[in-house]
């Protein structure tokens, strides 16, 4: 099942965040890991939230340990994300 991921950096930069994206190997605008069905990020008033949707949380838990972890320290995230999960009803794709 579906699941949604919203993941708040508190302290965190989109800066940071771009230096994440650059680490994974993966382009701005570009296609996501695989499992990964979409994605965003924006700025908040303390840090950075980013929100994705992924096939299951399997697959989203084994690259947030693989990936996500290591690289945001390695840029200087001080602090693990606050993560909240949610069970997907429905999305839709673009074409």
């Amino acid at each position: 099942m579906a699941i949604a991921i919203q993941m708040d950096f508190k302290g965190g930069t989109l800066d940071q965040y771009d230096q994440v994206l650059q680490k994974m190997g993966l382009p701005r605008q570009g296609q996501g890991p695989t499992g990964a069905l979409f994605h965003w990020v924006t700025k908040t008033a303390d840090g950075v939230r980013v929100v994705d949707v992924w096939q299951d949380r399997e697959t989203f838990e084994r690259f947030s340990h693989e990936q996500i972890e290591p690289f945001t320290r390695e840029v200087g995230f001080t602090d693990p994300p606050a993560v909240q999960f949610f069970e997907v009803h429905n999305y839709l794709t673009a074409g």
